[in-house]
């Protein structure tokens, strides 16, 4: 059976956003969820030590090669890509050039491209000023990867996921509650 893996690539506005879908998880929840969030990285580790005590899921730094595994939930410390393994996926940190992003979220989306045919994927792209994470998510939902990019209903700044509704008219557009629920459908055991 294939692994289920959620990307959420997100910025101004996220934290929130963030929080709620992951404090809405089922504790039956039956994937795996890698989040590059815009984040100064002195911020990252007290964003990160928050999730881990108000939820119930490993919530794990990724600032090393890992071992993805379900359940858990995966917060980029910095650049990182996924990888497809035999029978697993891992993720791991990479350099980046000049970018005005950390971590980039085109760099992770753009890397589940080749994870497409061994793992299920559902990619979305909430809130943000810019552009980071369009062109990712359009590719993705071009090889078949279910994609998602919040509505101008919910997002606080409506620029990431309104470029990837432009760039590809493909990609579904929901409020947050309604990408909460297919959150949650993708999940479910």
């Amino acid at each position: 059976m294939k692994p289920k893996l959620i990307l959420i690539g997100a910025s101004t506005g996220g934290p929130g956003h963030l929080k709620k879908i992951l404090s809405s998880l089922p504790s039956s929840f039956n994937g795996i969820i890698l989040i590059a969030q815009h984040m100064n990285s002195t911020f990252i580790p007290s964003f990160i030590n928050q999730f881990q005590t108000e939820l119930s899921f490993p919530v794990h730094t990724l600032d090393t090669r890992t071992l993805l595994t379900n359940g858990h939930i995966y917060i980029c410390a910095g650049h990182a890509r996924v990888k497809s393994e035999p029978n697993a996926l891992r993720a791991e940190p990479v350099e980046q050039g000049d970018t005005p992003y950390n971590p980039s979220i085109d760099t992770l989306f753009l890397s589940a491209l080749a994870c497409v045919e061994d793992a299920d994927i559902l990619a979305v792209l909430l809130t943000g000023i810019g552009h980071d994470g369009a062109f990712g998510l359009s590719e993705l939902q071009k090889k078949g990867a279910r994609c998602i990019a919040e509505s101008e209903k919910t997002a606080i700044v409506y620029g990431m996921p309104k470029r990837a509704v432009e760039i590809n008219p493909q990609i579904i557009s929901k409020p947050l509650d309604d990408i909460i629920v297919s959150i949650n459908q993708f999940g479910a055991p």
